[in-house]
């Protein structure tokens, strides 16, 4: 028996998303790092503390993408970097600024999700930034492009992305 060929029209409308719609924007006090595509180095306890959190995007009790952001009041260019100026914004009380450093999903449709509730999130907050400090890597790339973020920073082993806040 021969297979019947698919082309890529056939096999990407059959997709279902509704159930993207049924999604919730949570804060989460664990996940498995070795799960981070991009940073597995850094344990739960350095993404929860000084002014880090985790937060995902959950689906029938199941969380189908996890996003790490940092508040701070600059953009960083380095992990190092990020690290100190969350210790500097949580005592002096002044961050107006979300750096996303880490986003990766389990399901077809929940990074572009989790990242449209991220600025949601930064909108109704009072944020004035939200911005990536991602790697250098063309997936990366693409995936803030697709989802509509500018190039605001080429580093030595890093890229900022920003996010409109506006609207």
């Amino acid at each position: 028996m021969v297979a019947k060929p698919t082309n890529w029209l056939t096999k990407n409308t059959l997709i279902d998303f509704t159930w993207i719609r049924k999604t919730k924007f949570i804060q989460l006090d664990t996940i498995d790092v070795s799960e981070d595509p991009v940073r597995p180095e850094l344990d739960v306890e350095w993404r929860t503390s000084f002014n880090r959190k985790i937060y995902g995007l959950e689906y029938n009790g199941k969380v189908e993408a996890i996003m790490c952001l940092a508040f701070t009041n600059a953009v960083p260019h380095t992990v190092r970097e990020l690290d100190l100026m969350c210790k500097v914004s949580i005592y002096e009380d002044n961050a107006d600024t979300i750096v996303a450093y880490t986003v990766w999903s389990r399901k077809k449709g929940a990074g572009q999700k989790i990242m449209k509730e991220a600025i949601k999130y930064a909108k109704k907050d009072g944020f004035n930034k939200l911005v990536t400090l991602s790697p250098l890597t063309p997936m990366a790339t693409h995936y803030h492009i697709r989802n509509g973020a500018k190039l605001i920073s080429l580093n030595e082993s890093t890229q900022n992305f920003e996010y409109s806040l506006l609207v």
